[in-house]
């Protein structure tokens, strides 16, 4: 079985500035190189040395953080290209507005932070030299931290710091060893538009009453679950719609027929950044979750 890769997010407390002159010369980097991928499909080594001399030039960044900016550019850059194949973007160019700055295992306190037995203070290769931040460790890490002492989990030598809504944040990454444990029990799914339907079999309790025939044991355990995805998908269709025929009356020059002017004002920013504030994808994909810790839970 493989590993399970979980990612927890700390806050750093009194970040330096340095973090701040740092992360407007990683964005320009990552997002350059993405562009060059995007537009020739791979980045040659002859090129990446020549990109790289370059950015030595013009940003007095450290060595590993331009290669981990790279490197991050060259991943946006297949992804666009996949997306663009998929038919899922029709940009040009990809945009990079929000970037995470990785450091690797040289350039931050990899190997002390890893035989601490509480880590609070880190040491980051920023420009000047070496600088300490302190972090504001949580419930979270330090479950994740205990496991790593015990041996159930490794903490991944790359570190990442990004920025949100003015804060920093530090996000360790730890590989949890699965535990290889024999099915206790089974379980089967129907799934409906506004509810899920699990049925639980004990493996072991119906192998150890089969002989005598006790349907107590045998019977499944169903339950129910509640979705409401439906009622969901036709709350934020009414909510669209309402905006939709808004943007109509104020762009009154949109299209001939009413299907057209439908999706010209479907397709202006106004409508884009409203749909994003609503926050659907987030919402249903939270249900799906909500739903996946019920139904991987015993039933009762």
């Amino acid at each position: 079985m493989e590993n399970m890769r979980r990612v927890v997010a700390v806050e750093v407390e009194d970040s330096p500035p340095e973090l701040y002159a740092v992360e407007e010369p990683h964005r320009r980097i990552v997002e350059e190189v993405a562009a060059y991928v995007a537009e020739r499909g791979r980045l040659e080594k002859e090129k990446y040395n020549e990109i790289y001399r370059k950015f030595r030039k013009l940003y007095p960044l450290p060595s590993q953080l331009i290669q981990q900016a790279m490197n991050q550019g060259v991943e946006i850059g297949k992804s666009f290209l996949e997306a663009k194949r998929n038919g899922q973007v029709h940009r040009p160019r990809p945009e990079v507005r929000r970037v995470s700055m990785r450091f690797a295992k040289d350039s931050w306190s990899y190997k002390k932070v890893v035989g601490s037995a509480a880590p609070v203070k880190l040491t980051l290769s920023l420009p000047g030299g070496r600088r300490e931040v302190w972090i504001k460790p949580h419930r979270r890490f330090w479950l994740y931290w205990w496991k790593t002492l015990t041996g159930e989990a490794e903490l991944a030598s790359t570190l990442m710091l990004k920025r949100r809504r003015n804060k920093w944040y530090a996000v360790f990454i730890f590989d949890v060893v699965s535990k290889s444990e024999p099915p206790a029990e089974v379980a089967a799914f129907d799934v409906n538009e506004n509810s899920v339907a699990v049925a639980g079999v004990s493996l072991l309790a119906t192998v150890d009453r089969a002989a005598s025939w006790n349907r107590q044991y045998i019977n499944p355990a169903v339950y129910l679950i509640r979705t409401d995805f439906g009622r969901l998908a036709k709350r934020y269709e009414a909510v669209r719609n309402a905006k939709l025929e808004e943007l109509k009356r104020k762009y009154q020059y949109a299209g001939k027929d009413e299907e057209e002017r439908r999706q010209n004002v479907a397709d202006t920013r106004e409508f884009r950044k409203f749909t994003r504030r609503l926050r659907e994808r987030r919402r249903k994909e939270g249900r799906v979750r909500q739903v996946a810790r019920e139904a991987t839970k015993a039933p009762p």
